[in-house]
């Protein structure tokens, strides 16, 4: 496993060293383009200062804040549906007709319900949140072993047990992994927020940094997206190897 990863970072950094040397030795002006090295510098200057952990603060508040209301209000319904067939039908074409929207068509409604700021972050990522826990727990727990469900209504469990105890163990490996998925896509539609429309974070900050004509600080910002992706998605990957083992890991994503 460590033999891949090594090879698996050839590549990438063959293309960073391919383009410090091409910016080094043909000078080009450029608004768009900075040394790699000359990124890496901006990034770590805005470390030292603050303001690039400032941002990051703003940013996962935004995504973590929204990925728990998204995730909490597909995770009920997905449970519903997944349990009541008629409920599943009567919302089918609801569910099917919204999911498709992308989440950033809705900024301007969201910014005229909420205006600027954090309200309207959340609320945008929460519906992106929404329907990635929503579809895979309603199938996580139409899966469930029927068997099990026999078992609970011969021991005349009441719903809330019937959930708690026998369709939430069964299902909550797959749960997480709609959870994980979701928090990935929670942090890329934050960024993209900030990028259009919120003046706040990350995705402003590189932003800012573009108009004000600073590439070395714009990419600087776009290498710290990057690492926080990285070990946002880690982090959860690890509690999803410990927590489940080979059966949280059998959807295939990595």
């Amino acid at each position: 496993m460590t033999s891949d990863r090594i090879k698996g970072m050839i590549l990438p950094v063959a293309a960073v060293l391919g383009l410090e040397l091409w910016l080094r030795l043909l000078p080009i002006a450029s608004d768009a383009l900075a040394p790699p090295s000359e990124a890496v510098l901006a990034l770590a200057q805005g470390l030292i200062d603050g303001s690039v952990l400032r941002a990051t603060i703003d940013t996962l508040l935004g995504a973590s804040i929204g990925l728990v209301i998204g995730a909490s209000i597909g995770l009920l319904i997905g449970i519903l549906t997944g349990l009541l067939p008629w409920l599943d039908r009567l919302l089918e074409v609801t569910i099917e007709s919204v999911r498709p929207i992308p989440s950033v068509a809705l900024l301007p409604i969201a910014l005229m319900v909420f205006g600027f700021g954090y309200a309207m972050e959340f609320s945008i990522v929460a519906k992106t949140c929404l329907f990635t826990t929503l579809i895979f727990t309603r199938s996580a727990v139409k899966g469930v072993e029927p068997r099990l469900l026999e078992v609970a209504r011969a021991l005349r469990l009441s719903p809330v047990a019937r959930v708690t105890k026998i369709v939430l163990p069964a299902a909550l490996p797959q749960i997480f992994v709609a959870f994980r998925l979701a928090a990935g896509a929670a942090l890329i539609v934050a960024v993209t927020v900030e990028i259009t429309i919120n003046p706040q974070g990350l995705g402003y900050a590189m932003m800012t940094a573009q108009q004000a004509l600073r590439p070395d600080v714009m990419l600087g910002y776009l290498l710290w997206i990057g690492v926080v992706g990285f070990a946002w998605n880690a982090a959860l990957l690890y509690a999803q190897r410990h927590l489940f083992g080979r059966a949280g890991m059998s959807e295939g994503v990595r």
